[in-house]
């Protein structure tokens, strides 16, 4: 594929791209308000009003990681995008912000620093200021996109797992400006991780805990939910004890958001079935008004996909979810395998489940091809994308949701943690 006139040069060619490197839900040891104007601005008359996206690769070669971000003036390619012409930034990098509002904040897993890039006319990325977290005690950033949530051109906030703060800033005039404690956060002797696809309600960000043990294979048994009100910058934590790593959610037609247990969850119970210590995978009911768990509420997942290893929780189309259901006549769990390489097999298939109260099963979506356990989802207009790692998680491709086809729309090489659309 020729590279694309949007591209922007990169300082070094990547000179290799093999590597083995297990991605399914990583683990986090540390839609905007609606206003499509937020940001830079609305174009002028003299601003290109094509489409503009930017995807964010991350390659890991000889244990060290640089990413790559690309600029494309479409989201379906024929050919693997090309990281040969990309912004480069070591480390893991993210990139977020509103969608649509022509500005890009990359950060990195090798500082506390944001640095925020505006679309220039001719269709590249400028350096516009940056802001450093690290007086707030912050070393490092990561681990997924949407631990940054918008709430205006002004206002946003950064969730952050190691110091178990949320750090509010200012996007347009790139400063610091609050931080919020979120001490019950922390569980001694675990590992914190967030939810990859947070849930926004009004003006409340809902971001999904999951906890696993420091030492070993497993999972705590415990639910958490950080209930974040962008309006009065209060924050509040709820808890439940009946299951764990429950880190996806999804809100019904009743208005209660549905919690579920996450794909790497339900590995680890499908590779210790016998273990009573291990908790089964559930679903479970949360009212974000009054920030509590409804304690009537409990459905094991795989009752719900005839016994099956079902994990994750995907949105839907209106009052309905995904679920992530195993295919073990296509995979086989061998014992000793690592319920992380389970988890990133390209064995779960999709399944969608109505929220309901009297809910009783899940139906395969045979339309949608089975996919890596841990999915991202993505928005480009009207159309919602979810990833899948292949090729030993080498290769991100992106496939649409949107018509329950799965049809590939994108490809390149390394992993991809963020995709924004600019304009």
């Amino acid at each position: 594929m020729k590279p694309s006139p949007f591209f922007r040069t990169s300082g070094r060619v990547l000179a290799a791209l093999a590597f083995s490197f297990v991605a399914a839900c990583s683990d986090n040891t540390n839609p905007d308000d609606g206003n499509p104007d937020a940001g830079t601005g609305t174009p002028d008359s003299g601003t290109p009003t094509t489409p503009l996206y930017a995807f964010v690769a991350q390659v890991s070669a000889d244990s060290a990681s640089t990413s790559y971000v690309i600029l494309t003036d479409k989201v379906d390619h024929t050919e693997p995008l090309s990281l040969a012409n990309a912004t480069e930034i070591n480390g893991r990098a993210l990139g977020s912000g509103i969608e649509k509002a022509g500005a890009l904040f990359v950060s990195s897993s090798g500082s506390a620093v944001v640095t925020r890039y505006n679309v220039t006319a001719d269709n590249k990325l400028e350096k516009a200021g940056e802001v450093s977290f690290a007086g707030k005690g912050l070393t490092t950033i990561g681990e997924y996109q949407n631990q940054f949530q918008f709430a205006s051109d002004t206002k946003a906030y950064y969730f952050d797992g190691r110091t178990a703060q949320v750090v509010v800033w200012n996007p347009k005039d790139m400063s610091v400006t609050n931080t919020i404690p979120l001490p019950g956060m922390t569980i001694d002797g675990t590992v914190l991780s967030f939810a990859s696809n947070p849930i926004r309600v009004g003006t409340k960000v809902l971001m999904p805990l999951a906890w696993r043990p420091a030492a070993g294979i497993g999972i705590t048994k415990k639910a958490g939910i950080v209930v974040l009100d962008t309006a009065t910058d209060t924050a509040q934590i709820a808890t439940d004890d009946r299951c764990g790593y429950v880190r996806d959610g999804v809100v019904g037609s009743d208005g209660q958001v549905y919690l579920a247990t996450e794909a790497y969850g339900a590995a680890v119970k499908r590779t210790a079935q016998a273990n009573p210590d291990v908790p089964e995978p559930c679903l479970l009911k949360f009212d974000p008004q009054t920030a509590t768990f409804d304690a009537a509420f409990y459905k094991s997942l795989g009752a719900l996909t005839n016994g099956s290893a079902t994990g994750s929780l995907l949105q839907g189309p209106t009052g309905t979810g995904y679920l992530r259901v195993l295919d073990e006549t296509t995979y086989t769990v061998v014992e000793g395998t690592h319920p992380r390489v389970i988890a990133s097999a390209v064995a779960w298939k999709w399944w969608k489940l109505d929220l309901k109260a009297d809910m009783t099963a899940a139906a395969l979506v045979d339309t949608l091809p089975a996919s890596t356990g841990s999915s991202f989802l993505f928005h480009a207009g009207d159309r919602t994308l979810f990833t899948e790692f292949t090729n030993s998680s080498s290769t991100t491709n992106f496939r649409e949701l949107t018509d329950q086809s799965g049809k590939l729309v994108a490809t390149h090489s390394g992993l991809s943690f963020s995709f924004l659309q600019l304009r």
